[in-house]
């Protein structure tokens, strides 16, 4: 017969130390298997965690899956549809003139031929 005296505790989990666990499963090659084994936590617990992460209700959620991104500054001179040269579309204006733009035909000679034609 086992006599158990005493209380056993909980352990407590900072949103910090939930946080580092949650991000430790979803590392290349890890696991919620592996992650709760090597800190013996409970499965159930992690996944409860990832679900609170998901709705923003763990602390620091809300932002999880954006990323900062640079976009390279557009050339200022004249640019030239990339792809092949067959490719392209065609214009009809009102009047029955047709403009056939492809895809080594410069934009802003086209705007400039569109802009006159508008006069």
């Amino acid at each position: 017969m086992e006599i158990i005296t005493g209380v056993e505790r909980r352990r407590r989990w900072s949103v910090e130390e939930k946080l580092r666990l949650v991000a430790e499963c979803d590392a290349p090659g890890n696991s919620v298997t592996r992650v709760s084994r090597q800190h013996d936590i409970s499965r159930a617990l992690l996944w409860t965690w990832r679900r609170q992460l998901r709705r923003g209700e763990l602390g620091g959620g809300t932002d999880r899956g954006f990323l900062a991104v640079t976009l390279p500054t557009l050339p200022s001179g004249p640019t030239l549809l990339g792809g092949r040269a067959d490719t392209g579309l065609e214009i009809v204006l009102p009047d029955g003139l047709h403009l056939r733009v492809t895809t080594r035909t410069d934009l802003d000679l086209v705007a400039r031929v569109l802009t006159l034609l508008r006069r």
